[in-house]
Parts: structure tokens; sequence; C-alpha cells
């Protein structure tokens, strides 16, 4: 129940390696758009003291670039590329803490196909959903963008088995 305090996810925060070469990989793989860069490559990086406190990062780390994404109609994509700070590999599912995004497509086949002439690596074909969302044409699939970062593209176009249940879905 929404108690009129939370209005929903604003952005997600995602890490990659270099901005430009992700920005091109989500533009080709799910139609992304920039809507414009938080901090510019060549600004001036945001480090020292303060900056490493609010955002909990490692001493001496520099955030050399911030862009905003969107894709479609949902939270926007907040990208960062640090430099001068270790690098951990990306999360797989079953590790600990946020490991992936998932897209709504009303295409699964179309988007998969899309995804892969991108770059993007996946982990199966597309397959059927599970247990109240599992509906003749509702299918989902995940894949890893070229940094190993892991999405799912979700289509549930037969709805929930029980019509009791509400989920948000994207407006077209």
């Amino acid at each position: 129940m929404n108690n009129g305090i939370f209005r929903g996810i604003d952005h997600i925060g995602l890490t990659v390696p270099d901005i430009e070469d992700a920005t091109i990989f989500f533009k080709n793989a799910l139609n992304a758009n920039v809507l414009y860069d938080v901090l510019p490559k060549d600004d001036k990086p945001m480090e020292g003291k303060e900056t490493e406190t609010q955002l909990g990062i490692p001493k001496n780390s520099k955030i050399v670039h911030m862009r905003l994404l969107e894709i479609g109609n949902g939270p926007t994509i907040e990208m960062f590329q640090f430099s001068n700070t270790p690098q951990k590999d990306t999360a797989n599912l079953n590790d600990f803490g946020w490991q992936h995004i998932a897209l709504y497509t009303d295409d699964i086949e179309k988007a998969t196909e899309q995804v892969k002439l991108a770059g993007g690596k996946l982990l199966s074909e597309p397959h059927p959903l599970a247990n109240v969302e599992n509906r003749p044409r509702n299918r989902g699939i995940y894949f890893k963008s070229p940094w190993g970062s892991l999405i799912e593209l979700i289509s549930y176009p037969d709805g929930l088995k029980d019509k009791n249940l509400h989920r948000w879905t994207p407006k077209k």
C-alpha cells in the first residue's frame, strides 16, 4: 500500500568500465536514449573525502564520468565510470545485493535477437515463467552485457494465473 511517501523507482545505478562503450551497447541492444551527462568526461572528477563519505567508495576513488539513460517507459539508468579504484567482477544471480534489472518487452523473440546482434551473451533461449506467472505466451530470458552485468528480458502478455494479484507493468 502506498502511503504517499514513496512514488516509485527513480533510477538504477550501474558502474561500467567505459560509459561510451556501454552507451553504444544499450542503444543498440535496448533502444536506450541518453538524457544527459551528470558528470561529463571532460569535467573535473568527483573525488575526495566528502565524495568518499557520501557515496561509500574506497579512498582515492575517482568518478570520471556519469550519464543518465532512459529505456522505454520506466526508471532511468545512472551509469558511473571510475578510475583509480580496484574493481571486482560483476555479481551473479546467487550473490547478495542488487544484481540485475529486468526490461519488459512485447516481442521477446525480436528483443532477444537485437540483444545478440549488439553483443549481449544469452544464457539460454527464452523460457516459460514460473508458478503464478506461468501462462502460455509468458516468457523470460537472462543475458550478460559485454562487461558482465546481468539483465533480464520479460514478457507476460497472458498476465498472471491469479487475477486477484496485481503487478506493475510499464505502459505502452
